[in-house]
């Protein structure tokens, strides 16, 4: 690996904006366009996007912005994914159940695409799409997971508010927030479980769809 140099030159109102960024990113991986607007537009400004890009090079990360989404997210630096001692800190291993509710919450996603106020889904019909698919989870396993995608900003939610009615935000980060040999794993299950519930031969294989 060839020597590194750091140089970052903005203005002055600019540095608390780009300090800010680099925290957010580094504390929950995304930023939302829709949920920190201001945070967003300043990560996504070209020239910004260099210079926190080459900031976090630095400890190994990198910045990606997928703007049909409007979603900025913390990567692994290409360079350093393969680098011996270097705990990728910004990936979590998912356990089982909590993939099967990521499944159930980007399906729930994309069938309320379009509505212009927010996509959101009520508690008491999360449960029930959850529960189409065979899994019962425990309250307290709800409550965890619901807490550990929000803080990743996958979803926000009010924690004081427990009713079938509360609402559930769901945001397009969702749908990067995979790791994808587990994914693969479990939409597998799903297939398979939806195949012999149709009375179809289940596939053998699951074929990722490309981003």
């Amino acid at each position: 690996m060839s020597d590194r140099s750091l140089q970052i030159t903005m203005k002055e109102e600019d540095s608390v904006l780009f300090k800010r960024c680099v925290r957010k990113l580094l504390e929950s991986t995304f930023l939302l366009e829709e949920k920190d607007e201001k945070l967003y537009r300043f990560a996504a400004r070209e020239s910004n996007r260099y210079e926190i890009s080459q900031y976090l090079k630095f400890m190994g990360f990198d910045i990606l912005v997928d703007e049909k989404s409007g979603v900025a997210m913390l990567v692994a630096n290409e360079e350093d994914e393969e680098t011996v001692g270097l705990k990728r800190a910004n990936v979590i291993t998912f356990n089982t159940l909590q993939y099967h509710l990521l499944l159930a919450l980007w399906e729930v996603y994309l069938e309320n695409l379009g509505y212009e106020e927010g996509n959101f889904v009520t508690r008491g019909d999360l449960i029930d799409k959850i529960k189409s698919y065979g899994v019962y989870p425990a309250s307290t396993d709800l409550k965890s997971s619901f807490k550990l995608f929000k803080k990743y900003n996958l979803i926000d939610f009010d924690e004081n508010e427990t009713g079938e009615e509360a609402n559930i935000q769901l945001y397009p980060s969702l749908q990067f927030g995979w790791d994808v040999p587990q994914f693969r794993t479990v939409a597998e299950e799903y297939i398979k479980t939806s195949s012999v519930e149709e009375g179809e031969e289940p596939d053998s294989e699951f074929e990722e769809e490309s981003q």
